[in-house]
């Protein structure tokens, strides 16, 4: 190994066991221990989980890596509880490692902000006086109106009251106009955040957050079953309606006799659960969709290694699970927009414009069709999404892109 620079690393998320956030945060660390040495700063909380998840999985990589574990004193933090006060957490957070560092007596090279990968809330490691990478950041987009209509009102005032925050900070945070200015490289989600951000084209990087480790996919061992699925929280932001309503629309074009063998697989937890069984009922196509509740991520390989197609017409910024399907070779069905959107192309899958609601139903239950109808184009679109996922969305992509970026400064 080339172990020409040291990293200093802050990620606030760190956690081999889990998926999304920590799951990113683990592999970032893992992706840069692969050419150069890391000290990654993450949260006390996340120790035992990172040090069992090492003695019990050996790499390489290891011998490149620290972890030094920091939080604000009790009193500073007594009152966050799980998610509940976790951002404003995290800018005091953020604020509070930089005297730490100061105080640990260590040698490095470069400071990289890791994650939250929030586009609105400021980084101080610049403060450090070392070359500033900040990144990947990003952010959800507002969800359009017509697709929170079948919920509750609260949803449309929870979803824009963040926005109004997210909208403050861009605007007037003096912190955060500090961090884009005083950041040598800022890895951007998507091509979205130079909408919000006045980043100069030379320090803007496209680097989608989201990838994921090689399962060992066999295209050839896929389920006899039509199947559909779906994976996520059971929430608004992820469009569960729109894939039950598209596979409802689905299943009226077909044959008595070939609905038997079509299915959708919805795997998460939620609080709208019951909301989507009434749903499925309302549009007689029970007994076509399944909902498992949340499962280990093992569990949860083996259904996208059986399924046919992915189904996720989520409104955020990026996803962790498409990465996931693109590795088993399955062509993607999602929105057109800065998130999902961006990540696949006719070559693997349909992003379904944004568009009033029943046009996107429509739209979702034709792509299903075209997909069932014509097994020679869902095959091809397999053989593309598997050579997505390897040249764009294997984690050692990241470590190769960030270790290019790494040697330059």
């Amino acid at each position: 190994m080339n172990n020409n620079k040291i990293i200093l690393a802050s990620t606030y998320a760190v956690n081999p066991y889990k998926g999304s956030e920590d799951a990113m945060g683990w592999n970032f660390v893992m992706q840069i221990a692969r050419f150069n040495k890391v000290i990654a700063i993450t949260r006390e909380n996340n120790q035992e989980n990172i040090e069992k998840y090492m003695l019990e999985n050996p790499r390489e990589e290891y011998k490149n890596v620290q972890f030094l574990y920091y939080d604000l004193p009790y009193y500073m933090r007594f009152w966050k509880k799980g998610g509940r006060g976790a951002m404003l957490y995290y800018l005091m957070w953020q604020k509070g490692i930089v005297n730490y560092i100061k105080k640990q007596n260590i040698r490095y090279d470069i400071v990289h902000n890791i994650n939250f990968h929030n586009d609105w809330t400021p980084s101080y490691l610049w403060k450090l006086n070392k070359p500033f990478v900040w990144g990947p950041i990003g952010h959800h987009p507002l969800i359009p109106a017509q697709y929170l209509k079948p919920y509750s009102k609260k949803y449309w005032l929870k979803d824009r009251m963040t926005w109004a925050v997210k909208k403050t900070f861009w605007n007037t945070s003096f912190s955060l106009k500090r961090t884009i200015k005083n950041a040598d490289i800022i890895y951007c989600m998507n091509e979205s955040v130079q909408d919000v951000l006045p980043i100069e084209p030379e320090k803007m990087v496209i680097l989608p957050s989201v990838a994921t480790e090689d399962f060992g996919c066999d295209l050839n061992v896929k389920s006899s079953k039509f199947t559909l699925i779906s994976a996520g929280r059971l929430v608004p932001l992820k469009g569960y309606d729109l894939s039950i309503l598209g596979f409802a629309l689905f299943l009226k074009q077909l044959p008595k006799t070939e609905i038997e063998n079509c299915e959708l697989v919805i795997v998460g937890s939620g609080e709208e659960l019951e909301f989507y069984k009434k749903m499925c009922v309302d549009n007689n196509i029970e007994g076509y969709v399944k909902f498992i509740k949340w499962i280990d991520r093992p569990k949860l390989m083996k259904l996208f290694k059986e399924a046919a197609v992915f189904l996720f017409p989520s409104h955020e910024g990026a996803g962790m699970v498409v990465s996931e399907a693109l590795s088993f070779g399955l062509p993607v069905i999602c929105l057109d927009n800065c998130g999902p959107g961006e990540f696949i192309d006719e070559s693997c899958g349909y992003a379904i414009p944004i568009q009033n609601y029943q046009a996107t139903v429509t739209g979702i239950g034709n792509a299903i069709s075209e997909l069932y109808n014509n097994p020679k184009l869902k095959d091809d679109m397999s053989k593309k999404a598997r050579l997505k996922f390897e040249e764009k969305f294997h984690w050692n992509r990241r470590g190769e892109m960030l270790d290019a970026v790494y040697s330059k400064l």
